[in-house]
């Protein structure tokens, strides 16, 4: 146990200084398309990092061998918005409590109230995804393809909307610190060689994470269910994490924001394709608590006074949500 401890110790490290590499060319790239700064946590950040787990649960879905290979496969496609909206929000709120800025600004308010478009968004696609899971039809696989519309409708929004004033100074490109305008392409180098080694950190992350819950007795099911998808999300935190340290908390929230539409869109639509998309009762009430978090963060949002301590408050659902499929052994 001690050395898989040592393990998933040094794969978060890697996964870390990935992430810094991985923000850093993304914010470059976003800089040299002329992309807002909003699109760039939402799209280019989100897709990135969102990408390895949609791969992961397509190939489980797609793939899997057995009922149960294919069920996990399911349950990443709701576990995931279920700790982005719960877990990495949270960690949000806590780095803020560091960070010593202002959140009750004008500029903040015009922020929070864009980013409740996106929870307004993410809830009517999720409430259709969970009501899915809850009927059965024949021609049920088909409206995975309204889920990838979905996701380009998103998109297409995001690119055209409004840029608003850029949050911070843009910091020099990891792979030229010295170079005042970098050519992109080393951006673009720069962005997927931090993406290769998020992927694999993250594969070895998750692996120790498993050996970690048979060595302590858990349940397969409920592994996957409870820790495999924090530790899937884990870039997305990171990245939270690292600019809300920048000063750039619009491109925080952004990157959770446009994960969470991923979560939501791509993997249900591959769960939609190759499996009957029918949820078991951990799932529904990992839905549940999914619907009420993001009724609490739109509430927030919307207000426009979204605060460190609201943010922070958001891990009591997940708190929640493991007491209740532990209380009931629904794993």
């Amino acid at each position: 146990m001690a050395i898989s401890i040592l393990i998933l110790l040094a794969a978060a490290a890697v996964i870390y200084v990935a992430c810094e590499l991985f923000v850093n060319g993304v914010e470059w790239i976003g800089h040299r398309f002329d992309v807002g700064q909003k699109a760039t946590g939402t799209i280019l950040a989100a897709f990135g990092t969102a990408l390895p787990e949609s791969v992961v649960t397509f190939v489980a879905v797609a793939f899997g061998v057995g009922a149960a290979q294919k069920q996990i496969g399911v349950g990443a496609a709701l576990g995931g918005p279920l700790v982005l909206a719960t877990v990495a929000y949270a960690v949000v709120g806590w780095t803020l409590f560091g960070a010593r800025r202002p959140l009750r600004t004008s500029t903040a308010a015009a922020d929070f109230k864009a980013l409740s478009r996106d929870q307004a968004w993410f809830l009517v696609i999720f409430v259709f995804k969970l009501g899915l899971g809850l009927i059965a039809f024949a021609i049920k696989p088909w409206l995975g393809i309204a889920f990838l519309l979905a996701y380009g409708v998103y998109v297409w929004q995001e690119a055209r909307g409004e840029q608003g004033e850029a949050e911070g100074e843009l910091e020099p490109l990891k792979f030229a610190p010295k170079a005042e305008h970098p050519p992109t392409v080393l951006a673009v180098i720069q962005t997927l060689v931090a993406l290769v080694m998020i992927f694999f950190a993250s594969k070895v992350f998750v692996g120790q994470i498993d050996v970690l819950g048979h060595s302590l007795g858990l349940p397969s099911q409920l592994l996957a269910l409870l820790l495999s998808p924090v530790a899937t999300e884990l870039p997305e935190t990171l990245n939270a994490i690292i600019w809300v340290r920048q000063g750039k908390i619009r491109l925080a929230l952004a990157n959770i924001s446009g994960a969470m539409m991923i979560q939501a869109t791509i993997p249900s639509a591959f769960g939609m394709f190759f499996t009957s998309w029918m949820l078991d009762p951990a799932l529904i009430v990992a839905g549940v608590v999914t619907l009420l978090a993001i009724v609490v963060l739109f509430i927030g949002f919307r207000s426009g006074r979204m605060s460190r301590a609201w943010l922070s408050s958001m891990a009591a659902l997940y708190l929640v949500f493991a007491g209740v499929v532990a209380f009931f052994r629904l794993g």
